[in-house]
């Protein structure tokens, strides 16, 4: 199993400086290459304080020189708000200005409060509709002169300048959830990345069935990478649960009321999801229920829950780090991870600097 983390730049007040909040996320990416973790992922989100990321090729230009090593990538590119020729470009030229070392990931989006801003208004779940296009589109503007005549997008002969560096070009992987989706990337011969957000452990095995199915149904076609993505805190003694519990439940109620559209933003801060509310959404998750279902633990219980998760065919876990945790203890729980769950898992990057 490898590893990578999933670092997000989040305001919870006005009166937090941004210029701490970036500095704070640079931090945590330059540990996470020292522990030895493969990756560091950034994401795209418009117009909320909650995940401070309008584009992420910025974000992971602005890691790449305070790194040497470790790969950064997009989790995710949301699809509806690119067009293949800029999308092509953007990350051909990310990929060269850091050196090779980008790996990017695609999505259909998130949040109806973005797509009304962003994408004209359409359904969120017609993002998968946009990612299907996107993405054979901007491999053959990587290949050379393409003319694009597609469902959403039309252009002329055109090609992506500049080519990227990684031939033919950066790993790609697709946020998957649905069936349709599985089979599309693993037909495609892309790697899959998924969460099961807070749910239990059993839609980890939920998840990998599907992409076992996908498989079975593609004899032919090359194996995905299969990458999981939990929130995630570690803790030397198992007592200490109950701060990173209550903080991931109330960092729960901001991004159910966004992805269930169920609240409101204000100048760019979410409002928390009345736990009452009746709209359809999830019922409010306690802490207790947080703490089993999230990836937190001690060292040992973690590693025992990562064996599970090899035995389900996920070879690549995303250690979700940003979820409202005061920094210090967010940056003990990455410590304890990298230096005590991590070496029980052979396949890492390399020693710890």
């Amino acid at each position: 199993m490898k590893f990578s983390i999933a670092v997000n730049m989040t305001r919870r007040r006005p009166d937090v400086p941004m210029e701490t909040v970036a500095a704070q996320a640079l931090e945590m990416v330059a540990a996470a290459e020292r522990l030895g973790f493969d990756i560091a992922w950034a994401a795209e989100h418009h117009t909320i304080e909650y995940t401070i990321a309008p584009n992420p090729l910025v974000l992971i230009m602005h890691w790449a020189p305070h790194t040497r090593t470790i790969r950064l990538g997009t989790a995710v590119i949301t699809a509806p708000y690119w067009n293949p020729l800029r999308a092509a470009g953007e990350i051909a030229l990310a990929d060269i200005l850091i050196g090779g070392r980008l790996e990017i990931g695609f999505g259909r989006g998130a949040y109806q409060y973005e797509f009304d801003r962003m994408a004209g208004g359409i359904a969120q779940e017609k993002g998968g509709d946009h990612l299907r296009e996107l993405i054979p589109a901007v491999q053959k503007l990587w290949q050379g002169d393409y003319a694009h005549d597609g469902t959403i997008w039309k252009f002329p002969r055109a090609t992506s300048v500049p080519k990227p560096l990684q031939r033919p070009h950066p790993p790609l992987w697709v946020a998957a959830r649905d069936p349709e989706t599985y089979d599309w990337t693993v037909r495609h011969g892309l790697d899959v990345m998924a969460t099961p957000l807070s749910k239990p452990d059993s839609e980890v095995e939920n998840l990998a069935g599907k992409l076992a199915k996908a498989i079975a149904d593609h004899p032919g076609a090359r194996r995905p990478r299969f990458m999981v993505l939990r929130r995630t805190c570690v803790y030397e003694d198992a007592k200490d649960w109950r701060l990173p519990a209550e903080t991931a439940a109330e960092d729960l109620r901001v991004f159910n009321g966004l992805f269930y559209n169920a609240a409101g933003v204000v100048n760019g801060f979410p409002t928390p999801m009345d736990p009452l509310t009746p709209a359809g959404a999830a019922t409010p998750l306690g802490p207790e229920t947080l703490r089993d279902n999230l990836m937190f633990g001690t060292p040992d219980q973690v590693v025992g829950r990562l064996r599970q998760y090899e035995r389900l065919g996920v070879d690549h876990y995303c250690y979700g780090a940003s979820f409202g945790l005061p920094h210090d203890v967010a940056m003990r729980s990455l410590e304890l991870f990298g230096r005590h769950v991590m070496p029980h898992f052979t396949a890492t990057r390399g020693a710890m600097r």
